[in-house]
């Protein structure tokens, strides 16, 4: 598929776990956000010779945490994420496409074994030499996703008519990614 690698090497380019974050962000109470992120999620982008390019990322989704048991005890049961019987999330890009100098990127995104289609929008923040002078890139990628799309339905109620958890999830996945070999 066709990528704006910007110049990047044929190769493949591992995302680096140290430097790279996946977060989430959902309405509470309808006042407030909660976020969240997955503390363990791996994934690559292979840069053909002809500058086309493939990328995939696993995510653990027991690795989930918002910084507080009892939600996060919540979120790994059947109603929101049923790690037991899903216990990881995938994303494979499909397609990339510039715009104004970033780039959008289409993919497969799975959960709870569920699979939708999603388009990220990717800001290409630089490459250069790392720490040990092989070469590494940033990107930073942002999307919406609806909860209910993937069968996360649970319902939480207000007594006013609104609702605890909001349906839309903005995720944020911010990847430092170095060149393999």
């Amino acid at each position: 598929m066709s990528a704006p690698t910007q110049g990047l090497s044929a190769g493949t380019w591992v995302i680096d776990p140290a430097h790279s974050a996946l977060e989430f962000a959902v309405r509470h109470l309808m006042v407030s956000k909660v976020r969240g992120r997955f503390k363990d999620f791996s994934g690559q982008l292979v840069v053909h010779p002809d500058g086309t390019a493939d990328a995939d990322v696993e995510i653990k989704v027991d690795s989930v945490t918002t910084d507080n048991a009892q939600r996060d005890g919540h979120l790994a049961t059947a109603d929101f994420f049923d790690v037991s019987n899903y216990p990881v999330a995938t994303f494979a890009a499909r397609g990339f496409r510039p715009i104004a100098g970033e780039f959008e990127v289409t993919g497969d995104f799975t959960i709870r074994g569920t699979t939708h289609p999603v388009t990220l929008a990717v800001e290409f923040l630089g490459s250069g030499p790392g720490m040990t002078d092989a070469p590494v890139a940033g990107y930073t990628a942002t999307a919406t996703i609806n909860r209910r799309d993937f069968g996360i339905t649970t319902e939480m109620p207000m007594a006013n008519g609104g609702a605890v958890i909001g349906d839309k999830i903005t995720l944020t996945l911010d990847v430092e990614v170095g060149l393999q070999g």
